[in-house]
């Protein structure tokens, strides 16, 4: 194996440099490919991880819910059915029955590693002349705050959540001109009223999200919503997000509740992700083909315009191995160069877009996510593809007859 080494590639080399603006040309494409290859993987990387970010911060991977409540027919002594038409109910605010078991069996379980309970209603928030409905959240902070990270969100206050206190979106905050400090009547359904104090004001970035939350303490929560004792939801962290669904059903379908994970909860988005990942599959598939007929363009010229100069190096005593080495070498290089140069310009656009392309309020539209994994596999995949692509020209060079070959 070392003998032929310094003669492959002095060969490859040399018929690369007399080559130089075929080459360069396909270098050139070579480059214009991995560059949209790279661009493209890290944007809708970093897209991915923006969005996963956001939900995971603002919602819990799963929550266990109360059970729908569901009509059966009524049958008469005959077992007949008196009515024919059951119509759904609507479903009350219920507490999940044995909460507390249920919490425990989630604690236990390995995949899981934050249990939080809370207790969610709606309540009618009244300042001076001004009233919103909204929706209360109780929660216990010292758990809550480790799945859904308020202060992220925190643009005024702080977050204290003792029994009179309370924390409010942005936009309710507007809508009713109060500010940290300010008192808050909120009315519950069940005819309790309490008087709250704003300790905390949050942007979820989400204009429906900003006017309808609050948080309260989970005793505040169950004394407003006439439910002592009671939960409406457990949210539960894994370690796993991705596995989050089948957890999900797992835990639902040994467990007297309904199990949302956020995988299902944003089914929408998933699918949207999905198709820019087949889009961006697509793009790759033909960027490499392209590249591919690129290079075994350039060299099947390269045989035609040299098939002298390899006869004369079969009759020197080249074998044809040493040939087909020589030609496939040559499409390897070609693919590393393109691949190198190629990362480079797509690293340099995705700083630079990253750089200039906000969201409305001024925050970057997606985090720079640049791992060396992506340039080590891109240089691989297309350096794979020049050999490859290498292979028909380098078996046509090494099958020709060195006599015939001299002569033209």
């Amino acid at each position: 194996m070392i003998r032929w080494m310094p003669f492959v590639w002095t060969g490859a080399l040399r018929f690369l440099a007399d080559g130089r603006l075929q080459t360069g040309f396909i270098v050139g494409g070579i480059t214009i490919g991995v560059a949209v290859i790279v661009f493209m993987s890290a944007m809708l990387a970093g897209l991915e991880a923006n969005f996963i970010r956001r939900v995971l911060t603002s919602q819990p991977q799963i929550q266990l819910l109360p059970p729908d409540q569901v009509a059966r027919p009524l049958r008469g002594a005959s077992r007949e059915i008196e009515d024919a038409l059951v119509q759904r109910p609507s479903q009350r605010v219920l507490s999940i029955d044995q909460w507390q078991m249920i919490a425990r069996r989630m604690e236990a379980l390995p995949e899981v590693t934050v249990v939080a309970i809370s207790m969610s209603g709606a309540a009618l928030a009244v300042r001076g002349s001004a009233s919103r409905s909204v929706s209360v959240l109780g929660i216990e902070p010292e758990t809550y705050l480790r799945i859904v990270r308020l202060p992220d969100y925190l643009v005024a206050g702080r977050i204290r959540l003792t029994s009179d206190d309370i924390v409010v979106g942005t936009e309710l905050a507007a809508d009713l001109g109060a500010v940290v400090g300010d008192k808050l009547l909120l009315n519950g359904a069940s005819g309790s009223s309490r008087v709250l104090t704003i300790s905390g004001i949050v942007d979820f970035g989400n204009k429906g999200a900003n006017l309808r939350n609050t948080y309260v303490a989970l005793r505040t929560a169950q004394s407003l919503l006439g439910m002592i004792g009671g939960v409406t939801e457990i949210g539960l962290s894994v370690g796993d997000i991705y596995a989050a669904e089948t957890i999900a059903r797992q835990i639902q379908a040994s467990n007297a509740v309904q199990a949302d994970s956020w995988i299902k909860t944003n089914a929408q988005f998933f699918t949207a992700v999905q198709a820019q990942k087949n889009t961006n599959l697509l793009i790759r598939l033909f960027v490499g083909l392209s590249v591919a007929f690129g290079i075994a363009a350039v060299l099947v010229v390269s045989v035609i315009q040299r098939s002298k100069d390899i006869g004369i190096l079969r009759a020197m005593g080249t074998t044809r191995t040493q040939i087909l080495k020589l030609f496939l070498l040559q499409g390897g290089l070609l693919g590393f160069a393109g691949s190198l140069t190629g990362s480079t310009f797509g690293a340099l656009a995705l700083v630079y877009w990253h750089q200039t392309t906000r969201q409305a309020d001024g925050s970057e539209l997606f985090p720079l996510i640049i791992e060396p994994q992506l340039f080590v596999t891109t240089a691989l995949l297309a350096t794979l593809t020049g050999v490859v692509a290498a292979m028909a020209p380098a078996l046509r060079a090494s099958r020709l007859d060195p006599v015939e070959a001299i002569r033209g």
